[in-house]
């Protein structure tokens, strides 16, 4: 439990959870798990209670350092580490440690994680950009690079390392996560608060590129991620169920790419499939039923010969800016189809 609280069985309207928090001595949210050397690492938002209230923007949001969680197996004890960043050591950051990633190569750990840019937008609060720090520990701590990776933007970086060695971050969020500030490829600070209000054209579109080999910087330009309806247009803007908001999580299963992502304000986790990390993605469903809170963030691992969903929810606060990371597994259906996950029990 946080403090001398005990933690809810059940939710303010009665139901039951599906699963319970992986840990309650810090809140936890935006969960990116790995597998590193046969270990479960999982990656968090650590939140922090704030007086500002919700808004559209997210400013509710002030985390400002991650703690990585550690265990030997799904249903474990689980390690809480120390600070592995902290923004007060990332020289080009001001705030806002949002959802950050991992991943490892040839000895080294990256983690990739959103922040205010201080040197953008110095009267307003700041465009975000993505960076990387290093670490030969998986749980840190991470030294940051100086400066962020070239061309980023936006938030919410997730890694994908393919089969053939190559890697690629997707990236990108609407509203608070300011990807409608660069409809035209460049920063615009004036731009809209949320999405395009352009209900009838195609969706924002959330962003690829392949990292270079040195995992610190892009290779190529980021491009669009397309996802297509079953008609084979784009998804449109007004299709809240469906479009594109924030969460983006890439995974191969059975040589078919798996492009994973929030609705945002209609609270799903859906997903797309492809032949490529390029796309372009046909849609396929929700996977995700809305948990208690505002956010859904998530990733999904195969582990023991499983797949697991990790997840968030407010459990533990019954605050949106309070979470708890959470772990359930995740079933396919022949057909490659993921089986829909009620996060409260029938």
């Amino acid at each position: 439990m946080i403090g001398a609280a005990p933690v809810p069985t059940t939710a303010p309207d009665g139901r039951h959870y599906l699963s319970q928090p992986l840990v309650t001595s810090i809140f936890t949210a935006d969960p990116s798990a790995h597998v590193f050397g046969g270990k479960i690492y999982v990656y968090p938002s650590h939140d922090v209670p704030t007086n500002i209230p919700d808004d559209d923007l997210g400013n509710e949001y002030a985390m400002h350092d991650y703690r990585v969680l550690r265990m030997d197996r799904i249903g474990g004890p689980v390690t809480v580490g120390p600070v592995a960043l902290d923004v007060k050591d990332v020289p080009w950051a001001s705030k806002q440690m949002w959802a950050p990633d991992a991943a490892y190569k040839n000895g080294t750990y990256f983690l990739y994680f959103p922040a205010r840019d201080k040197s953008v937008d110095k009267n307003k609060l700041g465009a975000f950009r993505i960076g990387v720090a290093t670490s030969k520990n998986p749980m840190g701590p991470f030294k940051a690079e100086p400066l962020p990776i070239k061309g980023s933007f936006s938030m919410d970086p997730a890694v994908f390392s393919d089969t053939d060695g190559k890697s690629y971050m997707t990236f990108g969020g609407i509203w608070g996560g300011q990807l409608q500030r660069w409809k035209n490829g460049k920063y615009d600070p004036n731009g809209s608060d949320t999405d395009l209000h352009q209900d009838d054209k195609p969706a924002l579109a959330p962003k690829i590129a392949m990292l270079a080999p040195g995992m610190t910087q892009f290779a190529e330009p980021p491009r669009d991620i397309v996802i297509l309806d079953e008609h084979g247009k784009p998804v449109l803007g007004g299709d809240h169920t469906r479009r594109f908001f924030e969460g983006s999580w890439m995974f191969k299963r059975n040589g078919t790419y798996y492009f994973t992502y929030s609705t945002g304000d209609t609270h799903f986790l859906a997903y797309a499939t492809g032949a490529s990390p390029y796309g372009p993605f046909h849609y396929k469903g929700h996977f995700l039923l809305p948990v208690q809170g505002w956010t859904t963030h998530h990733s999904i691992i195969a582990w023991n010969g499983k797949w697991w969903l990790f997840y968030a929810d407010t459990q533990l606060s019954n605050k949106n800016h309070l979470r708890d990371v959470k772990v359930t597994e995740l079933f396919f259906n022949p057909d490659g189809s993921i089986r829909p996950v009620d996060p409260f029990v029938k």
